[in-house]
């Protein structure tokens, strides 16, 4: 792959959910509830509370209590959010599914390098939380 192809790249990681849409929705959106299902993520400050807000900026706070500065660039309630870190973008939705289930899908951005690399690098951690945001959305 060429240095030119790593210029602006996107990954997209879907999971069916034995849960209602409602309750993985309440487990993505809400900042003080994302140490539930992330194993790198300790909390959140300034990105909304309860849940996130479009045009927040506020830090990511990291296990260790390292914070990475990010904002909230889109939030269409009940559905999908999005937020930026640097060149970085996560787009994290929820979409109803016959049964009460429901999908959870990230999509991952990178704009430019060493961005791009990084979306690619973080698809497995993607992968990871979204199979535990399954998990945990349907123990109740």
């Amino acid at each position: 792959m060429s240095a030119a192809s790593f210029i602006e790249t996107m990954r997209v990681h879907a999971v069916d959910c034995d849960a209602p849409s409602e309750r993985v929705w309440a487990l993505i959106s809400q900042p003080e509830r994302w140490a539930e299902w992330s194993p790198h993520v300790r909390g959140a400050e300034g990105l909304g509370s309860p849940q996130v807000v479009e045009g927040a900026e506020g830090s990511v706070v990291l296990r260790g209590g390292f914070r990475i500065k990010a904002r909230i660039t889109q939030v269409i309630p009940g559905e999908s959010w999005s937020w930026q870190v640097r060149a970085l973008r996560i787009h994290h939705a929820v979409r109803p599914l016959p049964g009460g289930r429901s999908r959870i899908e990230h999509v991952v951005e990178g704009f430019a390098l060493p961005w791009s690399v990084a979306a690619i690098a973080y698809m497995p951690v993607v992968g990871l939380t979204a199979r535990n945001i399954a998990r945990v959305a349907k123990r109740g």
